[in-house]
């Protein structure tokens, strides 16, 4: 099928864009980092059985096997590399959902500062001897401003701590990204268990270090926990490997970014959030900075 992976992708963009609504909703439950930590292993968990059943399907390609193309040295290194920055980035997002207040529409305004990640990519191009092409700047310009009215719509007293740490895991996923760039021949989906391990691991010391969590908290926040761990990280992530092996990958992060909008739609459904028409004007140019930062790879693979 031509478009399979194209719709793989797509279908990642849905699962992390309702996984907004499912962080937001246990938010209200269990701490950041509790949260954190039972999803990554629940999807860590799921892993292990995609794992199993491509052994069984002779689909699996582990570490230090003939013509696996990596070392299980390679293999840890990758991972828990990844799962710190990950570990990090998903508990600045959380903890900002967390902190936003009732009315701030939690999902949509974190799914769209989030997408900012994507322009932090493209500028960190800059760093690796990319040159940075107009297009990119324009991006840079737009976000700002699609920031400004999402965040700042009422003046500067209207920025809320939540905006603030979740710019800061942005940051976070577009360094992910740039770690997990540096592992490209590590089978995907043993990288995506290691880095869920880790960044599960980190999280639950944090929990017992600085939380108190509790059976109940877990139970009242179960629901949220099973999507997040299964679908935002264990399905999501799969259809993300699989579908970018046949997907150009400028199109195939156009494609993800519409996350943003997922999660704005899953708020207004499924939590009944709602955004003011300056706020919506806001969304719109940050999710145009995020498609025209890819422009100039879009162009060159087109050209190519």
């Amino acid at each position: 099928m031509k478009h399979k992976g194209a719709l793989m992708l797509l279908g990642t963009a849905i699962l992390w864009g309702m996984g907004f609504v499912a962080q937001s909703a246990a938010a209200d439950a269990v701490g950041t980092f509790t949260f954190n930590a039972a999803r990554n292993f629940v999807g860590a968990a799921f892993l292990c059985g995609i794992i199993e059943s491509r052994k069984r399907l002779g689909l699996d390609r582990a570490p230090d096997a003939p013509g696996s193309g990596f070392t299980a040295r390679t293999l840890r290194l990758g991972g828990i590399a990844c799962g710190i920055m990950l570990c990090l980035a998903a508990n600045l997002q959380q903890a900002g959902i967390a902190a936003y207040p009732p009315n701030a529409a939690a999902s949509g305004r974190a799914g769209f500062v989030t997408a900012t990640y994507m322009v932090m990519v493209a500028m960190m191009g800059v760093f690796v001897g990319k040159r940075l092409h107009p297009s990119v700047i324009v991006a840079v310009a737009l976000a700002l401003g699609g920031m400004y009215l999402l965040c700042v719509p009422n003046g500067l007293g209207s920025i809320y701590l939540g905006d603030w740490l979740v710019l800061g895991s942005a940051l976070g996923y577009a360094l992910h990204i740039l770690v997990i760039d540096c592992f490209g021949m590590v089978d995907g989906v043993r990288l995506s268990r290691l880095q869920l391990l880790t960044a599960g691991t980190i999280s639950l010391v944090l929990a017992l270090l600085f939380e108190n969590p509790q059976p109940t908290q877990l139970v009242a926040a179960l629901v949220p926990i099973l999507y997040a761990g299964i679908a935002s990280d264990g399905v999501a992530y799969t259809l993300q490997i699989v579908g970018q092996q046949t997907t150009d990958p400028t199109v195939a992060s156009i494609i993800m970014s519409l996350e943003s909008v997922f999660a704005a739609l899953g708020g207004w459904l499924v939590l009944s959030e709602s955004l003011s028409a300056v706020e919506l004007v806001g969304c719109a140019l940050v999710f145009t900075a995020v498609l025209l930062a890819q422009a100039p790879d879009l162009r060159s693979a087109g050209n190519s």
